[in-house]
């Protein structure tokens, strides 16, 4: 049987694998769980979601679950993934519930749980978790019944809690915000005019079905056009849940996670802020980003793909700044998840700061045409390791050199080998990665 979780919550098609029964049981055992591990208090949980209209029914079942398990509640409503994990630790709770699907299409919706602090479950509570889904324990009744409150004053919470994290000033910056019709709307617009900075907002204006729908950080075309109609310095978009953000500069042209990322590293190393003088970052992140840091003598530490390993990077190695080329970006010191919108309001702060165009500021890095190829094998893990495909990408790497680069990986989740190729120009990469893919292929 699969495990219920994956690398980020409970996610499925609402309604369908992911009932409010099931939301139900999750949010009760979690509850339990908790009880059982400190049983010293009535355990506390802050639940918020994003704006899907399945989250109306989900929110509504999370809600019984953690009460009828005998958990106070904290509802906070709309807000970003990352306001509801800063919440958890803000207001002393003892578990944060996240309803949203991120960047999926509106139909999906999932369940992010977070520990005390606001940090993710570790994996042997999500287990008991998923171990006690069918518990037939005694529940509680009469006053033992959890309680439910609304926290009137989360947006403010969270906003000042940004402020501080991200203190300079974006007076005289204009900026376009795509909230992607998603959990952003209220708290982006609000976050960056009170830093300072002329706001126009786009699809915020969420109704339920729209998230994500076209917009946001998955689909910039119409962010890049509204910077240039309205004569912005840049433009921000964040995904449906706003713990990702990328870039648009005032020439509407695209700013991703990795150039974010090299953005913030000199600008932390110049202000003292880069532990070790090292960023974290994902095997995908391109190779432009590995060139721009040791020529600015910084270290690039990678690890496998997704936040959470990410994560793991920076908590082991007391590192300050990491991400994703997505633009799920953490810094350590002031989120325990990725944030989108600290990710934005730093971004803008380097600007300001700096007195430079963004476009100038991450042209620091060149991001190398990066060609990805997918290849369906009988046994994805011996295809890998063969000898065969292991003398192919040496062949490879020795001709692109140091200006090249080549990742080949299985699936997490499928029987494939994702190869990728980085080179100096498109056409390098591309015959490079189909002469792999043809060697993958032939080895299965």
């Amino acid at each position: 049987m699969a495990r219920l979780f994956g690398t980020d919550g409970v996610r499925g098609l609402a309604n369908g694998e992911l009932t409010p029964e099931l939301a139900m049981a999750v949010a009760a055992s979690a509850a339990r769980v908790l009880a059982a591990h400190d049983r010293s208090h009535r355990p506390v949980a802050v639940v918020g979601r994003d704006p899907r209209a399945s989250g109306e029914m989900l929110d509504a079942a999370v809600v019984a679950g953690l009460t009828s398990a005998g958990a106070d509640v904290r509802r906070v409503g709309v807000l970003p993934t990352p306001a509801v994990a800063h919440l958890v630790a803000d207001i002393g709770a003892d578990l944060g519930v996240m309803i949203s699907a991120s960047h999926n299409p509106m139909p999906d919706n999932g369940i992010k749980l977070f520990a005390d602090g606001g940090h993710k479950l570790p994996d042997g509570i999500e287990d008991e978790i998923e171990e006690g889904l069918h518990a037939n324990g005694t529940r509680p009744t009469g006053a033992e019944v959890g309680r439910v409150a609304e926290l009137d004053d989360a947006l403010d919470r969270y906003v000042d809690h940004l402020l501080v994290a991200a203190p300079q000033r974006l007076d005289g910056l204009r900026v376009v915000v795509d909230c992607a019709n998603g959990a952003a709307t209220f708290a982006a617009p609000e976050a960056y005019r009170r830093a300072g900075a002329d706001v126009v907002a786009i699809n915020a204006e969420p109704d339920g079905v729209n998230i994500n729908d076209a917009c946001g950080s998955t689909h910039l075309d119409s962010l890049q056009a509204a910077v240039v109609e309205h004569g912005a310095d840049l433009g921000v978009a964040h995904d449906g849940d706003a713990d990702r953000c990328l870039a648009v500069n005032s020439a509407g042209e695209v700013v991703d996670g990795d150039e974010i990322l090299a953005v913030l590293a000199l600008a932390m190393a110049k202000s003292g802020e880069l532990v070790d003088q090292t960023v974290v970052a994902t095997v995908m992140s391109n190779l432009g980003l590995h060139l721009a840091m040791r020529e600015h003598g910084l270290q690039l530490r990678t690890t496998a793909v997704g936040d959470r390993y990410v994560l793991d990077e920076l908590r082991a190695g007391g590192y300050s700044l990491g991400g994703e080329q997505s633009g799920h970006l953490v810094l350590p010191a002031h989120a325990t998840t990725g944030d989108g919108l600290l990710t934005a309001l730093r971004l803008m702060g380097a600007v300001t700061a700096s007195g430079k165009p963004l476009a100038e500021l991450a042209g620091v890095m060149r991001r190398l045409p990066q060609v990805l190829v997918n290849v369906r094998v009988a046994d994805k893990d011996a295809v890998v390791e063969s000898r065969l495909v292991r003398s192919a990408v040496d062949d490879v790497e020795g001709e692109l050199g140091e200006q090249g680069r080549v990742l080949l990986r299985p699936s997490g989740t499928e029987q494939l080998v994702r190869v990728m190729v980085e080179a100096p120009d498109q056409d390098t990469a591309q015959v490079a990665a189909d002469r792999l893919a043809g060697v993958v292929s032939s080895a299965s």
